[in-house]
């Protein structure tokens, strides 16, 4: 019996660059996740009118509109439930999310962050890594942990830094990494073939998964 595509989820406060490179891969056939709902807590985000132009429900919860994050969430979960999400990606979403939240989602919610993980957390990873002259930057997609920019990793693409690099074209280069990366991470979950053990993610070789590592990057 063929398996149902799961139901994907995915939270925006932008544009969402990665939101559509996540909606055009699940767009291909076989793919193991649909995505069901673009949901951002910011109502005049670019990325909804995406979204709506592609047929795609499309929520709002203003954080703004809330005295406390839990109280936000508890309205974020609400909708989430009420589209029987089965994963939630997050794409640029810029809301710190409490454990109660990541709790409900624990191994059933993915981010993407700009640097090798666990270097350069946090904000303004590329021109940290100019400064510190590392060789080789780039992009990660990982399961989502209470603390920030934390939790076993999925995937991840690497570039290498050139000497003319500026924080705008190393960053260019690492979001092309990012737009392929981020479906194979959903491709690996949604299809069963990552597995968390502990801190990490086992990928089922035995069952033709494709690799979690793109480097050198094509």
């Amino acid at each position: 019996m063929t398996q149902k595509p799961a139901r994907v989820a995915i939270l925006i406060s932008g544009r969402g660059s990665n939101m559509r490179s996540l909606v055009e891969a699940a767009r291909t056939k076989p793919f193991p996740a649909e995505i069901a709902l673009v949901l951002s807590n910011v109502a005049s985000a670019e990325g909804l009118n995406f979204a709506r132009a592609q047929g795609i429900a499309t929520a709002v919860v203003e954080h703004r509109n809330f005295s406390d994050r839990e109280s936000f969430e508890r309205v974020l979960q609400a909708a989430l439930t009420d589209h029987a999400i089965d994963l939630v990606c997050l794409a640029g979403f810029m809301r710190l999310l409490t454990p109660w939240f990541v709790e409900q989602w624990r191994a059933r919610m993915l981010n993407i962050h700009p640097a090798l993980l666990p270097s350069y957390r946090g904000l303004h990873t590329h021109e940290r890594a100019l400064v510190d002259g590392v060789k080789i930057h780039g992009a990660t997609v990982h399961f989502v942990a209470p603390e920030m920019d934390a939790g076993p990793i999925i995937a991840q693409a690497a570039v290498a830094v050139l000497d003319s690099d500026t924080p705008e074209t190393l960053g260019a280069r690492v979001l092309e990494q990012e737009h392929k990366i981020y479906p194979l991470a959903l491709k690996l979950v949604a299809g069963g073939f990552a597995r968390v053990d502990g801190a990490r993610v086992l990928i089922d070789a035995e069952r033709n998964a494709p690799p979690a590592l793109v480097w050198p990057a094509d």
